[in-house]
Parts: structure tokens; C-alpha cells; sequence
């Protein structure tokens, strides 16, 4: 992912600042991903959850990421695609629902850690980070493809 996210910032970074801070979230939300993901696999009888502050700060910026995707860059680009034809506001309306499927999952697992004091939380808590860090990969994926056309058939963007 942070292969990925190194190219992102390669292709399109400096042509557009809102997207400029969208990827450098993005890597602020890879790294903190990466260091509760090194924390694991649990056994259950030497060691506990990761910190919770470590947890929180994860939950954090992954909150601000999926806001300023909803909320800033997806409505800019829809928009953008709309001003540009019929065939790039058609794959922008394939993806976004694409996209916002790994939302739901995000925000589950925030309710669910951001707060947990509990041990019985334990045994779910590498499963369903792993399985955030793949749709978050799909995410990125299908995120780069939307920014992507926008930049390969759009000069002016």
C-alpha cells in the first residue's frame, strides 16, 4: 500500500492541493496502520491489546480520511467529471459506491476499538484490522483510478 500510495503522490502530486493533503493523510493513516498491524498476531496469554492511545490516534486519522474523501475530494471530482463527459462522470458514479462499501467497515471498527478497555475484544481485533487493511487497499485502489482519469483525460483540472 505504501508502494502505491509513493506513486500516487509521484503521478499527481503538486497538480492540485486538496489532493496533495488527501495522499499525505494517506500516509499518515498507512503509517499508524502499519505500527498496529506490527503489533500483531495476540496471544492471548502474553499480550493485550495495543495501546489505546496508539488505537485512538489510529481511529483518528482514519476518521479524517474517510470524512475528507465524503466530504471534500469525492464531491470536487464527481463534480470536476461532470464538467468534463459523459464517460468520465459514468466510471465516477461506478466507483463511488465501490469506494463507500469500505466505509461501513471503517466505521465499525472505529465504534468498536476506539473505546475498548476489554481483553474479550482481543481474539477480533487482528482479523478485523486485517481485514480494514484490505478493504482500505481496495479503497486506494479504486481512489487513484477515479483520481487517475481525471488527471490522464482532464489537463485543466
Amino acid at each position: 500500500m505504501l508502494e502505491r500510495l509513493e506513486q500516487a503522490q509521484e503521478q499527481w502530486g503538486g497538480s492540485h492541493s486538496v489532493i496533495d493533503n488527501w495522499l499525505a493523510e494517506r500516509q499518515e493513516l498507512l503509517v499508524k496502520y502499519y505500527h498496529l498491524a506490527g503489533c500483531a498476531p495476540y496471544d492471548k496469554k502474553d499480550h493485550a491489546l495495543p495501546e489505546q492511545a496508539q488505537i485512538q490516534a489510529f481511529c483518528q486519522i482514519l476518521l479524517d480520511y474517510l470524512s475528507a474523501g465524503h466530504f471534500e475530494i469525492y464531491d470536487d471530482l464527481v463534480q470536476q467529471c461532470q464538467k468534463k463527459g459523459p464517460e468520465s462522470l459514468k466510471l465516477a458514479q461506478a466507483l463511488y459506491p465501490r469506494i463507500a462499501e469500505s466505509t461501513d467497515l471503517a466505521l465499525d471498527f472505529n465504534d468498536k476499538y476506539a473505546e475498548a478497555k476489554g481483553e474479550g475484544l482481543l481474539d477480533q481485533f487482528d482479523k478485523e484490522l486485517s481485514e480494514l487493511g484490505e478493504a482500505l487497499e481496495q479503497r486506494f485502489e479504486l481512489e487513484d483510478e477515479l483520481i487517475h482519469n481525471l488527471y490522464a483525460n482532464h489537463t485543466d483540472v
